[in-house]
């Protein structure tokens, strides 16, 4: 869906909407309809001046042939590929170069619909790869801006190949290291599709942009199959968890560079902000420091709608969050949120459980109670951290993992299991903190940690108190009488060290000052992130398992 150029003089006719749009505007806004937000095709020339800074220097690769079949349809293969490098001024549908993004390091491959429809052949796949190799070679980041129908016909089973060839190139990186980001631009279709473009750490895309393996009109002339509304949309693959964020054109500038700042921290010298060694508020580190409380009247406390969730957090803690969304697999839980900010000036991961102030929030959210693709994008955000060297906070808010019939049969227990596994070994520093409720096997698939922080209306156990009245009582009423057996206040775990240490919330609780409760959290986090960030990955990985290994041994009393 281009806008069309066909028009006379100085307007143009939206392709989407059909509102006249002047020209000059139009290029300006970088070919964005003012109308419906319809974002037409640039060429590799094009999106490189909206996203890179002037003057990039292009990467050489090694010389491919040109048609190693022979290959004739209607027209000889060596005719197409001449026109289509006198129409473009292109010798090949990618452009690969070394540059800068708002001045950080960044080698990109831009793909160019225009030539021969963005298709891979043996030329494009050389590239992609030799920009990989400058990527590993220089450990900078890559960055690939795909558009294509898919691999090149005319090129037969060596185009396949390129597939492969441009996978492994990415693998490298990965082992390394080395962050890749993927910008998905329309259409984004085939061979392309099924290797670099969604090998990413970070998969972005525009509005409107298409992916997919199949095409619309090869399922319709192979199975005959009716498409649904939306199909292969960047919107429908967001909610689909197949793509990490959708962002119009004009951001993606800042967003690009945002990553890249978050990869360059961790990639260099870490610095730690010093005031951090005292950002912390008076903590209760001991069980008589705090008061005795009922335990069912701080389970409804940990439950008030009015205090704050994750997204809040996110808001008054870090600068530039960026939401990162999806597993990659299956779908993208409203339960869980996560992606990368700044607390002063420190990038890190933030994962969360998210329940809601209102009952329309709470229902869009399944009351904080996450599916099993909640757990794997939570998974994925962890491997980035671990990947980029970044922190990880953890805010645990749930009365437990879902517990419906599709979440059994896409797996609750292998993505709960799986994360238990992978926290246990992250190799940077993991701070969690008891926001709210800690329901079971759904809050510590959040909680594996190295300083587990709570706030003093929070609670956390094995069982809500109304599954273990039910279960153990047999009479659901009789959930305050569990609730003081089971031990779950804050006050209860300090005495089992279950956390380090409790954060007091102010006045009747965090629903009456959420905004001071979010400042409390802040300098708590901070100053374990400060002890924390300063000790090497063996250590936090040795520690870490020091902790969790401790539980439940029966301690043997020493003689004074």
């Amino acid at each position: 869906m281009r806008l069309d150029t066909r028009a006379t003089g100085k307007w143009l006719s939206c392709g989407r909407c059909r509102e006249l749009v002047y020209a000059e505007h139009f290029e300006r806004d970088q070919r964005i309809c003012p109308y419906c937000g319809h974002h037409a095709r640039l060429t590799a020339r094009e999106r490189l001046g909206t996203l890179l800074d002037p003057s990039p220097t292009p990467i050489a690769a090694a010389p491919t042939v040109d048609d190693p079949l022979g290959f004739a349809d209607v027209r000889p293969y060596r005719e197409r590929l001449a026109r289509a490098r006198r129409d473009t001024g292109l010798d090949e549908a990618v452009l690969c170069v070394a540059g800068t993004i708002l001045g950080r390091p960044v080698v990109a491959a831009v793909m160019d619909f225009a030539f021969l429809g963005g298709s891979l052949g043996c030329a494009v796949g050389e590239r992609i790869t030799a920009a990989a190799d400058r990527a590993l070679a220089t450990a900078t980041p890559l960055l690939i801006v795909s558009a294509s129908g898919g691999a090149r016909m005319q090129e037969g089973v060596l185009s396949l190949m390129q597939m492969a060839k441009t996978a492994q190139a990415l693998g490298a990186l990965d082992a390394a290291g080395i962050p890749v980001i993927s910008l998905v631009t329309d259409p984004t279709y085939g061979g392309v599709a099924a290797s670099y473009a969604t090998l990413a750490d970070v998969i972005l895309a525009e509005p409107g942009a298409h992916m997919g393996f199949a095409g619309p009109r090869v399922i319709a002339q192979t199975i005959r199959q009716p498409l649904p509304e939306g199909f292969q949309t960047a919107e429908k693959l967001l909610a689909q968890g197949l793509i990490d964020a959708v962002r119009p054109r004009t951001a993606l500038r800042a967003v690009i560079a945002q990553l890249l700042d978050a990869a360059a921290w961790g990639r260099g010298a870490r610095t730690v902000p010093e005031a951090w060694r005292d950002a912390a508020p008076p903590l209760a580190r001991r069980p008589e420091e705090l008061p005795e409380r009922d335990a069912w009247e701080t389970v409804r406390l940990a439950r008030n709608p009015g205090r704050p969730t994750t997204l809040d957090y996110t808001a008054w803690l870090l600068d530039e969050f960026l939401e990162l969304g999806g597993d990659r697999a299956s779908g993208d839980c409203p339960a869980i949120v996560g992606g990368i900010g700044r607390l002063d000036g420190v990038p890190l991961v933030v994962i969360g459980h998210q329940k809601g102030h209102d009952t329309r929030e709470l229902v869009a959210r399944n009351f904080g109670m996450s599916s099993p693709a909640g757990y794997r994008k939570a998974a994925r955000l962890m491997r980035l951290a671990d990947k980029l060297r970044l922190p990880v906070l953890t805010l645990v808010d749930t009365p437990g993992a879902y517990p419906g019939v599709e979440a059994e049969e896409g797996g609750q227990a292998h993505a709960i299991a799986e994360n238990l596994r992978l926290m246990s070994r992250l190799s940077v520093p993991v701070v969690t903190v008891i926001t709210g409720e800690g329901g079971s096997g759904g809050a510590l698939a959040l909680a594996v940690a190295d300083r587990v922080l709570a706030l003093s209306n929070a609670v956390y156990s094995v069982i809500s108190p109304e599954g273990c009245a039910a279960i153990l009582w047999r009479d659901a009423s009789a959930a305050p009488q569990a609730a003081a057996a089971l031990h779950l206040t804050a006050r209860d775990l300090l005495g089992h060290g279950v956390v380090d240490a409790v954060i007091r919330e102010p006045g009747g609780g965090a629903h009456e000052d959420p905004l001071r409760t979010a400042q409390l959290v802040r300098g708590a986090v901070a100053a374990a992130l400060h002890e924390l960030l300063r000790l090497g990955p063996e250590r936090l990985v040795a520690e870490r398992a020091r902790r969790f290994r401790g539980y439940g041994v029966a301690r043997k009393e020493v003689a004074v």
